[in-house]
């Protein structure tokens, strides 16, 4: 029996077993199970007939188990087919599941396979042994060995696929009437900008951080005299898409703009996925995706929401289909509001990078700190501001902290200018500027750095063994605890139905009405009054404050409401 021969009946036993374990499985399961492994399988063209299923006698976890082992031992052979490797990563996040364990195990099955990145005809990423997938606030992704991250747009388990795309008719073919693939120069006083729109991703990392060089609603669209050398040449290097580069003297500085970066990719916020790190980027059959005229091998954009005109490649109509993840929490935290890590070592590398350098109370404090102190600082503000604890677990607890200020001797003057500048790199680095995050941030600051002064006074002995502080909203006012005066005219509300004179009152249809999206958010800090159970325990305060006219902040109920809420109140507060 030759090898492709034994492969194929393998294979087809797989299959086979996944069949059989659909009758055994929970429903939610068995659901997966048919639309990520046996579908893929069973469009590969194998016959699960030809093979009678395995593990009968066993239980259904374990039986899952050894499925998810073998398939991905069919994955590592050469020249696996993309429906393997698809039903692979169903069949790996299936099993980690059910035995954490798991995913140790298929790691080393599949060791010796390097970092990559598979386009699926008409299918998801295929990515294998990513060392790194973050969400948009730079905090890790649970991973497997194998993945199959999703690209039309429409799985209900973003980032993985669910196999939708099937159910969608997703087609991974390029649009015929897309931006063409044309590389632009534009000279400057002090370097040529290159870009190629037909890779642009419109992230506006560019146009957004340096509009005196990069224009969205003008020709041209680079003026590369219109900043600073290096200012060009960082939102050149940020610019996400590869589509930008830079020369001198008629000579492309591609190295330069190429950062040697660990490989790793980012789930942007509503939008493509970011991959860094030079990971390869191939075609089914192992061959590399074709890219565009003078696009980045280190760092590229894949669209995400189905919708691109360049596929694999994003082209920014996530914009225009109106492309969006899970909205954030109701209460951010201060962490998730700012942008997460992304944002926050932006703003710390602006600061270390462009101000301390340059100004004279601030350099001789900073003349020795480490090349990473950015990152460093980034990861202190996360955690304190409610994200993970980066800090602590590595670089040290709230002791290590205050060991870098002991006997530093921090003048009130230069204690005020790292506040100042550190402001003034939160507006050039794009942090939130909103009244409550804003309050927030600088009452942070004004603290911390005053507890800095205190520490650093020669012959202080700050308390040993403190936590890190966890900072929140100045009195718990959230963003969307007001309606802000330059917020568009609020939509039409939900129509109020009253109930009749012999109708009980219902909470879902009588009461909640009732309350606007701006009258929710402004109690949001208390309770939601789109919460029934919330409405029941807090009644009697938010009548007695109705009564008085004290809620809504903006006028008084018609009678008639109030009425209304009252019977509910006496009816026994029905949902």
């Amino acid at each position: 029996m030759t090898g492709s021969t034994s492969t194929q009946v393998g294979l087809e036993g797989l299959l086979a077993e996944a069949r059989a374990l659909l009758e055994v499985v929970d429903e939610t399961t068995a659901e997966r199970l048919s639309r990520c492994v046996v579908r893929p399988l069973d469009e590969s063209g194998l016959k699960a007939e030809a093979a009678q299923p395995k593990g009968r006698g066993t239980s259904p976890d374990e039986r899952l188990l050894r499925l998810a082992s073998a398939l991905t031992k069919a994955r590592v052979r050469p020249h696996a087919e993309a429906a393997v490797v698809e039903a692979t990563a169903a069949a790996q996040d299936l099993a980690a599941h059910i035995e954490p364990g798991a995913t140790a195990a298929f790691a080393k099955l599949q060791a010796k396979l390097p970092a990559a990145i598979t386009v699926a005809p008409d299918g998801p990423y295929l990515a294998t042994n990513l060392p790194e997938l973050n969400d948009w606030l730079g905090v890790p992704v649970e991973t497997r060995p194998q993945l199959a991250l999703c690209r039309c747009g429409a799985s209900s388990l973003m980032p993985l696929c669910d196999g939708s795309h099937r159910d969608v008719g997703f087609s991974g073919a390029k649009d015929p009437n897309r931006v063409p693939d044309r590389r632009d120069s534009y000279d400057g006083l002090q370097l040529t900008v290159l870009d190629n729109r037909g890779i642009c991703a419109h992230s506006g990392f560019c146009t957004d951080r340096l509009n005196t060089v990069f224009h969205t609603d003008s020709e041209p669209f680079v003026t590369p005299s219109g900043g600073r050398l290096d200012e060009i040449i960082q939102a050149v290097r940020a610019c996400p898409s590869g589509a930008l580069s830079f020369a001198l003297e008629e000579q492309e500085l591609r190295d330069e703009v190429d950062q040697n970066r660990p490989p790793a990719v980012e789930i942007s916020k509503d939008g493509p996925y970011r991959v860094t790190g030079s990971i390869p980027l191939l075609e089914p059959d192992g061959k590399p995706v074709a890219r565009n005229d003078g696009a980045s091998l280190e760092h590229y954009s894949l669209c995400r929401c189905g919708k691109s005109q360049n596929k694999p490649f994003c082209s920014g109509m996530h914009w225009y289909a109106d492309f969006h993840d899970p909205p954030p929490p109701d209460q951010p935290t201060l962490f998730q509001w700012a942008g997460g890590f992304p944002a926050l070592t932006r703003m710390t590398r602006i600061f270390y990078g462009k101000y301390v350098p340059e100004d004279p109370l601030l350099a001789p404090l900073f003349a020795e700190m480490s090349p990473d102190h950015p990152e460093r600082v980034a990861a202190w503000l996360g955690e304190v501001f409610g994200g993970p604890r980066r800090y602590s677990e590595e670089y040290g607890n709230y002791d290590r902290m205050v060991s870098q200020h002991i006997g530093k001797a921090i003048r009130e003057e230069q204690r005020a200018r790292w506040v100042a500048l550190l402001q003034r790199s939160a507006d050039d680095a794009g942090l939130p500027a909103d009244p409550e995050f804003r309050a927030a941030f600088m009452a942070y600051l004004e603290w911390g750095s005053r507890i800095a002064k205190e520490n650093a006074t020669v012959g202080a002995h700050p308390p040993p063994h403190l936590p890190v502080p966890r900072w929140w909203w100045v009195c718990d006012a959230y963003p969307d605890a007001r309606v802000s005066a330059l917020a568009p005219e609020p939509e039409d509300e939900a129509p109020v139905s009253l109930p009749g004179p012999d109708e009980p009152v219902s909470f879902a249809a009588h009461i909640k009405p009732l309350f606007r999206a701006r009258d929710r958010g402004a109690m949001q800090w208390a309770f939601d009054l789109w919460d029934h159970a919330d409405v029941a325990k807090h009644a009697e305060p938010i009548l007695a404050r109705i009564k008085a006219g004290e809620m809504p902040c903006d006028g008084v109920w018609p009678s008639e409401w109030v009425d209304a809420f009252t019977r509910w109140i006496d009816q026994g507060k029905a949902d």
